[in-house]
């Protein structure tokens, strides 16, 4: 018993860390400290506390607090052959590459944080978005619908007015003054032929109003036309055949739009599939090819205004049948009411595809207008389209296209305008507007 008096006076802190220690502990409950190596010792004995072995305080470990850092000893040293295998769980090595610590400092209940909580941050409202200001009455806040709740002014969206220059040509669509929605679509593209030689083509597509999602119906056809041209011609398809290749890829485009949930969502008795027309050009350094559906335009206009210019397609209309069958002159059927009444269209209800196609060889440079009903409305005749188009159009197709469409506008802009612009011959590649 007095043997033991002593030892445990003695050890009643730890010898490696001086954690205070209970009665009849073989091990210090903080570091670890093997107690009973220490029992018989004559240190223990009498009354003074033995160093710790070598090494002892080098190493902590799992699940012990680390000392104070003044007293935080260096970490263990592996031998060359073990440090290699050592990572963080992802094949790296630690950041301490000069040895291993088996211990982690103790985590803290909260971390100072570098940026906002985001527990707080959610919890605050967003930002209100800056309110939107009406284009016509300058009062009015817009609402979600895209009307202005003071003056009930649509505002404009993106299709409103639309304008795009590719290299040597150019187009422009416009709502209108009268119309909710821009229901035109077009395409334009330079490409080169087999041979190298270049092409520019366009086309535009005027959107069935009576029917069912008719914005959608043009923007498709237009798409699917322009990239089966790009595709067709440089791998040496007769541009003729190309546009007919075209056509047919529109009116494939529209019909699968009626079998689009959207649209059996939107159907009524009342309406019809999505559909529209559409008319393009394919312009080479020697052909002009021109290709159609409906009663959208293409125009031949001179550079030289003393030849005469020409209109190069026929409008499936009703106005267009009544003249062929020589029941009306062209300015009787125009002006009757169901003059516009078109005959021909690409959607899932058409009656029968024909894609009519034609070409021309122009022994003279010129321009190609291809337009819809909302701009040949106000030049109807070949010679009024020409004294519309301006001199200069075959070196600035943008601003020549953009004179129509103001010619269009100026006139009552009664329907949606579309109008591309393009120069004959096709000049060499890299050439642009001036």
């Amino acid at each position: 018993m007095m043997s033991q008096m002593p030892q445990q006076a003695a050890l009643s802190k730890c010898p490696s860390c001086a954690e205070p220690l209970q009665s009849g502990d073989r091990f210090c409950e903080k570091c670890g400290y093997d107690l009973s190596a220490l029992a018989d010792t004559p240190a223990a004995v009498n009354g003074t506390a033995p160093p710790p072995p070598p090494g002892a305080a080098d190493v902590a470990w799992p699940g012990a607090s680390e000392p104070d850092s003044s007293d935080t000893p260096a970490a263990v040293h592996l031998p060359a052959d073990l440090q290699g295998s050592a990572s963080d769980g992802r094949g790296r090595p630690p950041a301490d590459h000069g040895g291993v610590r088996f211990d982690r400092a103790p985590e803290p209940d909260e971390y100072p944080l570098q940026a906002p909580d985001p527990r707080i941050a959610a919890e605050q409202p967003a930002p209100a978005e800056a309110a939107k200001v009406c284009v016509a009455c300058r009062a009015g806040r817009v609402d979600h619908d895209g009307y202005c709740e003071n003056c009930g002014h649509a505002q404009p969206r993106e299709r409103d007015h639309m304008e795009q220059e590719c290299g040597p040509i150019a187009a422009v669509s416009d709502r209108g003054l009268r119309h909710h929605r821009n229901e035109d679509a077009f395409a334009v593209g330079c490409t080169a032929l087999a041979d190298g030689s270049p092409a520019v083509l366009a086309i535009v597509c005027d959107g069935v109003s009576s029917a069912t999602r008719p914005d959608d119906a043009s923007l498709a056809a237009s798409r699917a036309a322009s990239d089966t041209l790009l595709a067709a011609l440089p791998h040496g398809t007769h541009p003729q055949q190309a546009m007919h290749e075209a056509i047919v890829a529109a009116s494939r485009a529209v019909n699968a739009l009626a079998g689009e949930p959207a649209t059996a969502r939107e159907h009524a008795p009342h309406q019809n599939a999505p559909a529209c027309t559409l008319v393009g050009a394919v312009i080479t350094s020697g052909l002009l090819v021109v290709g159609w559906v409906g009663d959208s335009r293409v125009y031949w206009v001179p550079v030289d205004r003393s030849a005469p210019p020409a209109r190069l397609t026929e409008d499936d209309s009703w106005a267009a049948q009544m003249v062929a069958a020589g029941l009306m002159n062209e300015a009787e059927a125009y002006a009757d009411e169901r003059a516009h009444a078109i005959t021909g269209w690409l959607g899932a209800d058409a009656y029968e595809l024909e894609p009519h196609t034609a070409s021309f060889k122009p022994d003279r440079p010129g321009v190609v207008v291809v337009c819809t009903d909302g701009l040949w409305n106000y030049a109807e005749a070949a010679e009024e389209m020409a004294d519309v188009v301006p001199l200069d159009a075959a070196v600035r197709p943008l601003h020549s296209a953009q004179v129509l469409v103001g010619h269009a506008l100026d006139g009552g802009g009664h329907d949606n305008v579309t109008v591309a612009v393009l120069p004959f011959p096709a000049p060499p590649m890299g050439a642009g507007s001036a």
